[in-house]
């Protein structure tokens, strides 16, 4: 049966895409932030997943606002990066896994999430930047992905406690799946960071870091944060965070910390990662 390997809490701040495709991750601003990154790697490298189940949002790039989804599944064989308004970024094609996409489907759905079916979508920043954080610079994606597009763009997007059940039911589905295939789960977004508004470049390291520590041992209460709390704690942004409560689902009550690390700022972001096995 398919195997869920572990799990990676990603921030997707889009100038660490810019950063990796301009070539700048060994200047003065970004090579403390990309030193970082090195242990996140070796676990990735070591874990050999087959498959990524990569939470993520869109930023209207596949999704306008006259269709938005609260979930949208990927299904396609391929999913090419997204001209985000200043070309496509160099990174190589994701290549689907539609065997498992169509399986998930059925048992989410079958377990009373309304997914929105997707067969045809191109994946931006949200996306690729985690993928770039975890496998570098590769010429082709060593792992097939799955995207699942989460809205926290246009209110109301979901709750982290239906974020988290979400996550569950990932792993039932995964669970039956009847092939040998390992499998990480992404949740990315985040941490604190607000883009406009009188708070712009607001950050709060001390709401993340309890974020972070209720992610690992207390995953029922995180789950419980409301969006004002979210809005008022993180910043208007920060509700990507609901995302990451995916991945935790998905890994079971107990977990062990393989990896942690966070950066103030990149960007206007507090930028963390977190790597999970299942305990």
């Amino acid at each position: 049966m398919a195997r869920l390997v572990g799990g990676v809490g990603c921030s997707h701040v889009p100038a660490v895409g810019a950063a990796i495709d301009k070539g700048k991750t060994g200047d003065p601003y970004w090579a403390p932030y990309f030193a970082k990154l090195e242990p996140a790697r070796a676990w990735m490298a070591e874990a050999r997943p087959d498959v990524c189940i990569v939470v993520y949002n869109d930023h209207a790039n596949a999704f306008s606002l006259e269709v938005i989804p609260t979930f949208a599944l990927g299904l396609a064989d391929e999913f090419p990066p997204a001209d985000e308004g200043y070309g496509p970024r160099p990174v190589p094609v994701v290549r689907g896994h539609p065997e498992l996409a169509w399986h998930l489907a059925e048992a989410l759905i079958m377990d009373e999430f309304d997914l929105t079916l997707v067969n045809e979508m191109a994946v931006d920043h949200g996306l690729t930047v985690p993928l770039s954080v975890m496998f570098g610079e590769p010429d082709a994606w060593p792992s097939r992905v799955i995207p699942l597009c989460v809205n926290v763009v246009q209110y109301p997007p979901p709750t982290g406690n239906r974020c988290y059940r979400l996550g569950q039911a990932i792993r039932r589905a995964v669970d039956a799946f009847e092939g040998d295939e390992r499998v990480v789960v992404f949740g990315t977004g985040g941490m604190s960071h607000q883009l406009q508004g009188g708070r712009a470049g607001f950050i709060n390291v001390d709401f993340d870091t309890r974020f972070l520590d209720g992610l690992v041992a207390d995953p029922e209460a995180i789950a419980g944060i409301p969006h004002v709390e979210y809005l008022r704690e993180a910043g208007s942004e920060g509700i990507e965070l609901v995302m990451w409560l995916v991945m935790r689902g998905a890994l079971g009550p107990e977990v062990r910390e393989v990896y942690r690390a966070t950066h103030v700022p990149t960007s206007n972001t507090h930028n963390g990662l977190l790597v999970l096995e299942g305990a």
